[in-house]
């Protein structure tokens, strides 16, 4: 298995990959911490029913990574970690299991904090938090998804500007895929500037919330494609973009809250090269790790909306050097936060 790890597409001198076990509570967790240069590691453990263990570890060293991305673009002083539990999060989950989780944490002794992600919820890192202090994103206080929605928002805006050269989202139509926590609330500001929108989700619940509440056009998960607008916003899973989607897309704006939204590494250039300007997803979807880490390391709260919303800025540096450079801006996402973690 250490063999297959090396070995993976995505691992990237990843410092440590742990795997954690417990039998009574069936927990199969993996940790992938990074890179510790900046700081302790923090990421999201997610629940997953993934198919294998594979994929389980694809997902994990990719998530893992995007994180030490993500936390020096965002000048958080922390480095990149992750997190995955192999299991359904409808039936699999129990408190046992997240305190088990939490012991595993604790053996790493503070090189890695978790919290909340996909399939996991505040309630649940109340649990891991039973059995060590690494953990943030505890109770209603610590639900990071507000935060990262408006950050995708004041990306969007930051685009808008950059490539439609328009100060306003009023009329602009967004193909919004996946109303989760974060989805729905960045559906719920671009509604109120004034956007037009149109949604696709698993979850007829929130379909239909969206269609009530936003005035949202409903289409099926694959038609979200074909739709004429003007942003793509995937605020689900990763790899959305790629060969297949990517000949498909009518927007010109690529701004969503997902991780990992390029299926591949050249899918930034395929997108520069048709005209797409792609919102590099670990700068537009920094704002819940951004609360997460003023929470952990006791940072006056006020100053946490301001540096939210410097997302903004950022995206517009990484589009002016990528028009100036002939470069695709995940391309240049990347040097901005490898100039700031590697040593």
């Amino acid at each position: 298995m250490t063999a297959f790890v090396f070995n993976e597409l995505n691992f990237d001198d990843h410092e440590q990959v742990v795997f954690a076990s417990e039998p009574k509570s069936g927990l199969r967790a993996i940790i992938a911490v990074h890179n510790t240069n900046l700081g302790p590691a923090m990421g999201g453990c997610r629940m997953w029913n993934y198919d294998n263990e594979a994929a389980a570890i694809n997902d994990v060293l990719r998530l893992s990574r995007g994180m030490t991305y993500k936390n020096a673009v965002a000048g958080l002083p922390i480095g990149g970690g992750k997190s995955v539990i192999i299991g359904n999060p409808k039936a699999d989950k129990t408190p046992a299991l997240f305190e088990a989780l939490g012991e595993a944490l604790e053996r790493l002794g503070g090189r890695y904090v978790t919290a909340e992600d996909v399939g996991t919820s505040p309630a649940d890192m109340a649990n891991v938090a039973k059995k060590t202090k690494f953990v943030a994103g505890l109770g209603d206080r610590g639900d990071p998804s507000p935060f990262t929605a408006l950050g995708c928002f004041v990306g969007a805006q930051a685009a808008v500007k950059h490539q439609l050269k328009r100060d306003s989202m009023e009329g602009l139509v967004v193909a919004l895929q996946g109303l989760g926590h974060v989805g729905y609330d960045y559906a719920r500001r671009l509604h109120e500037a004034g956007a037009k929108l149109i949604v696709a989700d698993i979850d007829q619940a929130a379909l239909h919330r969206a269609q009530e509440e936003l005035g949202a056009e409903i289409v099926g998960i694959d038609a979200i494609y074909d739709v004429q607008a003007d942003i793509y916003a995937p605020c689900a899973l990763g790899a959305t973009l790629n060969p297949d989607t990517l000949s498909r897309l009518k927007a010109t704006i690529v701004a969503g809250a997902a991780n990992n939204q390029l299926a591949t590494a050249d899918m930034g250039e395929a997108c520069r090269q048709k005209g797409i300007l792609y919102a590099p997803d670990f700068v537009v979807n920094a704002g819940g790790i951004i609360k997460v880490c003023y929470e952990y390391l006791n940072t006056p709260e006020d100053g946490m909306d301001a540096h939210v919303r410097r997302i903004g800025d950022t995206l517009a540096e990484v589009f002016a050097r990528a028009d100036a450079e002939g470069l695709a801006t995940s391309v240049v996402a990347d040097r901005i936060a490898e100039a700031k973690f590697k040593r």
